[in-house]
């Protein structure tokens, strides 16, 4: 019966590319003591609290950011993890940068690992601009690559206006440039004012 159980178990995870949630697998069958028994054999590994990724399966790109994602399923990929997943910033995120509606969330939200950054929008500045990206087998929230410009100028007190401006530079060489997405988004972040003499210089 425990064979029978852990290869259920491994039937299942591989469906889900691998990596489910403790409440996941619990909903697609598999039994809460197979789930920590696997755990402590070796055949599952910690990702982070409550998220599981089967040990002989393919390496994932961007774990973290895959776990974050897992634990805060509403949560929308931002700032400098945004700009990283869409190639266009030189900066190395010792965070992942997360996203949640003030309106939908209930906090405190606590990630011990891997170390993460949560920022809280109002829902007229978290809404626009989410786009889904698949990483491996997994989808993930993401802000564009526009919205992400215009969320870092306007934190950029929090994460280095120089990070902005580089990230404005590397889109201009980088991606197709769709000046009235800018400027949108930049009127949703109201820095439209801020932004413009950058816009103006680096475009």
């Amino acid at each position: 019966m425990t064979g029978k159980a852990t290869e259920d178990a491994i039937r299942i995870l591989k469906k889900h590319g691998g990596v489910m949630r403790t409440s996941e697998a619990i909903e697609a069958g598999i039994n809460r003591r197979t789930l920590y028994r696997m755990r402590d054999d070796g055949r599952l590994e910690v990702m982070s609290r409550g998220v599981y990724r089967l040990a002989s399966a393919e390496p994932i790109g961007a774990p973290d950011i895959i776990s974050v994602q897992k634990r805060i399923e509403r949560g929308v990929i931002c700032l400098i993890s945004a700009l990283h997943l869409h190639g266009i910033t030189l900066q190395v995120p010792h965070y992942v940068y997360v996203a949640v509606n003030t309106r939908q969330i209930t906090w405190p939200i606590r990630i011990d690992y891997p170390p993460t950054k949560i920022f809280r929008f109002l829902p007229n500045a978290f809404e626009p601009g989410k786009q889904t990206m698949k990483i491996d087998s997994h989808k993930i929230k993401v802000y564009s690559p526009e919205k992400t410009i215009a969320d870092c100028f306007k934190h950029r007190n929090k994460i280095g206006l120089d990070v902005a401006v580089e990230a404005l530079k590397l889109y201009k060489e980088r991606k197709k440039v769709r000046v009235d997405k800018l400027m949108e988004y930049a009127r949703v972040c109201r820095v439209e004012k801020v932004m413009k003499p950058y816009l103006e210089a680096i475009l």
